[in-house]
């Protein structure tokens, strides 16, 4: 069985506890997936800047990892395979507390242009884990990570945008995050790995449909 390329990035992760617990990972995919996750661009549809400072300000132009986008893509496949991976659940439920019994796998692809902010939220509600991982290239791109709040909106430390550079918590009433505004002198690429639960209603973001189907 081939090694697991997210549980040895998550070992490598001692977990940081303030404001919220979070673990900041580094080389979090395979060499050959993050590079598959740059070359591809989709339609320039998917190109976004401000959005109200909710993702939800794009929806109907968003890109989600769905099985047909898989099916056509061996890069996209194997990166759902690798969080879809029995030993990949495990370990988020042995190191985080995760709960993911029943959870579906949510894969976004986001490319947010200059103008883009997002105000400060938790994720709290079906998503039952968000893992960032920042795939931005250029001299800029280590300081488009995202910011780490307090539950009054005020940022304390912001994670590294530093390519396969990754963010991960369990959504709580605690774990406030967002983007402050500032120039993006490029496309910011993010990998938006969630596992949501059965209540999840936009089954037709998933990245395979879920078992009650």
């Amino acid at each position: 069985m081939q090694p697991n390329h997210v549980i040895a990035a998550l070992a490598a992760s001692p977990v940081l506890p303030w404001p919220f617990p979070h673990w900041q990972m580094h080389d979090v995919l395979p060499a050959a997936v993050a590079a598959a996750l740059v070359t591809w661009m989709p339609d320039t549809r998917f190109l976004g800047g401000e959005c109200g400072g909710q993702r939800a300000g794009r929806n109907g132009s968003r890109l989600f990892i769905t099985p047909a986008l898989r099916a056509t893509n061996p890069a996209l496949d194997e990166l759902a395979r690798l969080f879809e991976d029995a030993r990949t659940r495990a370990m988020f439920t042995s190191c985080c507390d995760a709960e993911l019994e029943g959870a579906s796998l949510r894969l976004e692809l986001c490319l947010d242009t200059d103008g883009f902010w997002l105000e400060p939220h938790t994720d709290i509600g079906a998503k039952r884990l968000t893992l960032l991982v920042s795939l931005s290239m250029g001299a800029d791109a280590g300081d488009w990570g995202t910011d780490i709040m307090t539950a009054e909106g005020t940022p304390v430390a912001r994670a590294s945008g530093a390519f396969n550079s990754g963010l991960l918590f369990i959504p709580s009433d605690r774990s406030w995050h967002g983007f402050l505004p500032r120039p993006l002198t490029g496309v910011r690429r993010t990998l938006i790995v969630n596992y949501v639960g059965p209540e999840w209603l936009a089954t037709d973001e998933l990245a395979h449909p879920p078992a009650t189907a």
